[in-house]
């Protein structure tokens, strides 16, 4: 038998406690929610070694990814970094007073903002990525790539079934 963890306990508990429900779906949600909050836990060490605030590598990582001019518009930030529009501008705020992000008018949408990706804010993104991603590679190493291929699989079918 597998090695069992905290979820196994409380999925005997509820077949013994309520042998009429099926608790099942609980040793997938309860799994992907714990481990969120413990890789979640794991990774944010590599951005403090780094200088980085929370939340401030996917702003920065999200313009590095878009390639020259590293641009975007604060619109395609709320949604990508599940923030509200008031959290949103106030992530925004700090990364400008730290000089990594640079905030100019869109010329396209005299009510907007694009958001620049600065000299240093690159520098600084592409120094901690070689970290981030050899920690994720160690989170990961417990699994074979096939394994880990297929769970990516999985999560992104399981995440493209969910209802909008």
């Amino acid at each position: 038998m597998a090695e069992q963890d905290g979820v196994d306990l409380i999925l005997d508990q509820w077949r013994r406690e309520r042998p009429d429900l099926d608790p099942s779906p609980i040793g997938v949600i309860g799994r992907v929610s714990r481990l969120a909050r413990e890789l979640e836990a794991r990774l944010e060490p590599v951005y403090r070694a780094h200088g980085l605030e929370p939340g401030w590598h996917d702003v920065l990582a999200t313009l590095r990814r878009t390639g020259p001019p590293y641009r975007l518009r604060v619109t395609d930030f709320s949604g990508a970094l599940m923030l509200s529009s008031s959290g949103t501008t106030k992530r925004l705020d700090r990364l400008e007073q730290a000089g990594l992000i640079r905030r100019d008018p869109d010329p396209d949408d005299r009510r907007g903002t694009l958001i620049t990706l600065t000299a240093a804010g690159r520098d600084l993104i592409d120094s901690v990525t070689e970290a981030h991603l050899a920690n994720e590679h160690r989170l990961l190493s417990g699994l074979s790539e096939t394994e880990q291929r297929r769970l990516a699989d999985l999560l992104r079918k399981l995440r493209l079934s969910l209802p909008e």
